[in-house]
This record gives structure tokens, sequence and C-alpha cells, in this order.
């Protein structure tokens, strides 16, 4: 056990490669998780903002003259 630990004096290079190479695969596991957690969280606050704008749209403003007892204005 004791050789196969020194890999014939490469033991230095060896066992960083392979640290590295399990680095490496565990960030390529996880990136596409973390990718999809901030796309959905990106689109669920789209989506709330495009929400706010038709209900801020279809309710009556005092800026525009209506809902205050005014009717539409004219053009």
């Amino acid at each position: 056990m004791q050789s196969f630990l020194a890999m014939g004096g490469y033991a230095v290079y060896v066992w960083p490669a392979y640290g590295v190479f399990f680095i490496v695969l565990l960030i390529d596991w996880l990136a596409p998780q973390f990718r999809r957690r901030r796309l959905l969280r990106e689109l669920r606050a789209r989506m709330a903002r495009q929400g706010a704008r038709k209900e801020r749209a279809s309710s009556p403003s005092p800026l525009r003259g209506e809902g205050w007892g005014e009717g539409p204005r004219l053009p």
C-alpha cells in the first residue's frame, strides 16, 4: 500500500492531479443546479413585475383623470 501511495516517487504530482480532477468534476455537477435556481428566481421576479405592471395598467389612475368622478379624457 505504501508503494501505491508513493506512486513510484511521483505522488507529489499524481495526487494533486486527482484532487483537481475531482474538484472540477464536482463543480461540473453542481453548476447546472445553481444555474437552474438562479434562472427560476429571475423568471419568478420577471413574472411578478409583469403581473404588477398589468395590475397597474388595468386599475384606474388619478393621473389619467379616471376613477375620481371624471370620465375618461377625450383625444
